[in-house]
């Protein structure tokens, strides 16, 4: 097998902007699970509305790249309001069926043949990106071919993964100072005990809503950067599992801490990655009995792996790598 090709994919996958994008949309998450102890498993949702609000204005009606970006911040707070306003005086496990709902409600309607003419249906929007490619092309990286180890990497992919971390850090840095002021310390409190907050004057369910939109809106810059990445925004990119990671990626970081998506994303995407490519090359190179690994099933291996750790992650450390256990609380009554 070649193991520099493996080590060097690996690391490339949990560093690229696509992960970038995983990370923002659980950091987004990390502010309605980690610090308001809101089950939203909608994430999904706000990041399929960002990579679409951002690609159609600009393919279908030729906007420019920044008027497309006040469309994606305006429809994100829109989703989150429409979304919090009969939700969030829902008991946590409520709220959760609610929220899957609603993020399958908008991928569907995404992909649906009704609206083709202007989602693209199933084979989605593409086209979105010629601005961000002229701006590396004239003033970063061009049509280079980089060598990372054994994988490469090509210009664009390049300047989108700078991009994408200089966003996660700035957005990081921002919540970081934000939860440390009186407004993130109510957030805490209503995670804790919301009728304790309320008997001390605090307007619950507004404080709920502002974290519902502000979670949102990261999330959805998150699928921004994914569809960037990708050069595409696809309905199904936005499936339910991409909420189901981004809680693992939570999970593993440590709930309420700035730094724990970022090390639950590097982490996560690096095994993943490492898992999927060994068991590819192991399959071509027919090391692993066929009864238990092929050609046909070895992709599916990576989740049970992903499914394995978590639940050992959740036995033996559930307060994740910068977590703490006393952040786990949640206020479901």
């Amino acid at each position: 097998m070649n193991w520099s090709l493996i080590f060097f994919n690996s690391i490339y996958t949990a560093i690229s902007a696509a992960s970038a994008g995983y990370c923002l949309i659980a950091v987004g998450l990390n502010v309605h699970a980690g610090y308001t102890g809101l089950l939203n498993f909608g994430q999904a949702g706000f990041a399929a509305i960002g990579a679409y609000a951002l690609a159609v204005p600009i393919v279908e009606f030729g906007w420019p790249w920044w008027l497309a970006l006040i469309v994606v911040l305006v429809c994100s707070v829109l989703f989150a309001v429409l979304l919090g306003l009969p939700t969030l005086r829902l008991r946590a496990d409520y709220l959760a069926i609610v929220t899957i709902a609603a993020a399958e409600i908008i991928r569907i309607v995404l992909r649906s043949v009704r609206f083709t003419w202007l989602t693209g249906g199933s084979d989605g929007v593409n086209g979105f990106t010629s601005t961000f490619e002229g701006w590396n092309r004239d003033y970063f990286f061009g049509d280079r071919i980089f060598k990372f180890g054994a994988q490469s990497i090509d210009g664009y992919r390049l300047f989108m993964m700078l991009v994408g971390w200089l966003l996660v850090a700035i957005v990081s840095f921002l919540l970081w100072r934000l939860m440390r002021s009186p407004w993130g310390r109510v957030l805490r409190s209503i995670r804790e005990d919301e009728d304790a907050a309320r008997s001390l004057g605090k307007n619950v369910f507004a404080f709920k809503m502002q974290s519902l939109v502000l979670g949102g809106v990261i999330g959805s810059i998150g699928g921004v950067v994914f569809a960037l990445q990708q050069q595409s925004a696809q309905s199904d990119q936005f499936r339910t599992n991409l909420t189901f990671f981004a809680y693992t990626i939570v999970v593993l970081g440590g709930l309420a801490r700035i730094l724990g998506p970022i090390a639950g994303t590097l982490i996560f995407y690096f095994v993943m990655q490492l898992t999927d490519n060994l068991l590819d090359q192991a399959t071509r190179n027919e090391t692993l009995p066929t009864w238990l690994v092929d050609s046909g099933n070895y992709a599916q291996v990576k989740f049970i792996v992903a499914g394995i750790g978590l639940s050992l992650l959740v036995i033996f450390r559930p307060q994740g790598i910068f977590g703490d256990r006393k952040e786990q609380a949640f206020d479901v009554r």
